[in-house]
């Protein structure tokens, strides 16, 4: 297991220049036929879905070191390599519109490689619920990108504080092709500049129990509308300690969704899974129902920020937190060795080689 951490990701305008782009895109198929070759598919998704890999890569490629420009950028270039070549990997979605059309590229793409487009198109909907609605720290979704291939998966999205004019980036833990069941380790890394305070985390294993009583809790409507009132927005304000002398940060929402607690009631949907793709079923109605489940029922949620990884030094604050240094060291020794298998000529590989050596003494 990693241990908790973060990573710094400004937001930066602009695009990456055309000349920067062609170079990019000409190394990175070097190096994903190296990796697929030499180690095989599986090893290309674990990589692909480690924090850490994803960042270096987008190093050793040339790009920004702590953009948030690095998730765009380097989804585009995946997107230009595996989509128009012999590789039976694809990635659909990306930024804003493109992450808005997912399903239909999810469509086009998973009928070349003969793949169950409905289970993925759920998959897709699912993440999107997961780091959207059931995880609530204070980012936005604005980039989703699902890679796929007729065996594997892994999910990559980056939210947006527009306040704090921060990103943060959800990778999900590989897995052979089938359904996303929420838990603990949905995750293989969140990256992000700080660990909020206090956040909605029904991913957690420890939020189990409050899953569970959500559940239960949409199977009585009428309950469920006493249960607002009692604990509604003017009762019990954001910051006010509960009678456990828990500081409440979230307060009620003063409206919920009631057509989608009907459609859940109706649908009578037994996971936790299933009631997140219920639509309308959407931030303000899952943080009033976690609330409730908390407040009224002592089931609590999870409050710990489950980001994981940092490449900054640290603040005055004492956030972030250093680096995952075993995690770090391992993915440059891969790196290398890859860049040493493939077939770029003796001044390239050089010159790449002097990058990978800058990365290790940055981090």
């Amino acid at each position: 297991m990693f241990r908790t951490q973060s990573i710094y990701l400004p937001l930066h305008g602009g695009k990456a220049p055309f000349w920067l782009l062609n170079r990019m895109k000409k190394l990175s198929k070097i190096i994903i036929s190296v990796i697929i070759d030499e180690f095989g598919e599986k090893e290309f998704f674990q990589r692909i879905s480690n924090p850490i890999f994803f960042q270096s890569f987008s190093n050793v490629l040339g790009f920004d070191w702590n953009s948030s420009g690095v998730t765009t950028v380097m989804t585009g270039v995946l997107k230009s390599v595996l989509n128009c070549s012999d590789f039976n990997i694809r990635i659909a979605g990306g930024k804003g519109n493109q992450a808005r059309k997912t399903p239909e590229h999810i469509k086009k793409y998973a009928e070349e490689l003969d793949v169950d487009v409905e289970l993925l198109v759920r998959n897709s909907k699912l993440s999107a619920r997961i780091d959207g609605n059931a995880l609530q720290d204070g980012y936005d979704l604005y980039h989703h990108a699902v890679i796929f291939s007729e065996n594997y998966f892994t999910v990559i999205q980056q939210g947006m504080n527009a306040e704090k004019k921060l990103a943060r980036r959800y990778h999900f833990a590989p897995s052979k092709l089938r359904d996303v069941e929420l838990s603990g380790d949905v995750h293989s890394g969140i990256i992000s500049v700080r660990k909020e305070a206090d956040v909605i985390n029904l991913v957690s294993e420890k939020s189990k129990e409050c899953r569970k009583t959500i559940l239960d809790i949409i199977k009585s409507p009428d309950s469920l509308k006493k249960d607002v009132e009692l604990i509604s927005v003017k009762k019990i304000p954001r910051g006010q300690s509960t009678l456990g002398g828990v500081i409440f940060d979230f307060a009620v929402p003063a409206r919920l969704n009631w057509n989608a607690v009907e459609r859940a009631y109706d649908l009578d949907v037994d996971s936790f899974e299933d009631f997140l793709l219920i639509e309308g079923m959407g931030k303000a109605t899952v943080r009033a129902l976690a609330l409730i489940a908390d407040l009224i029922y002592n089931s609590e949620y999870d409050r710990q920020d489950p980001a994981k990884y940092s490449f900054a030094l640290g603040g005055k604050d004492g956030v972030p937190f250093p680096v995952n240094t075993g995690v770090y060291d391992e993915t440059i020794q891969f790196l290398s060795s890859v860049i040493e298998q493939s077939s770029l000529d003796r001044f390239e590989k050089e010159k790449i080689e002097k990058k990978i050596r800058t990365i290790q003494i940055h981090h």
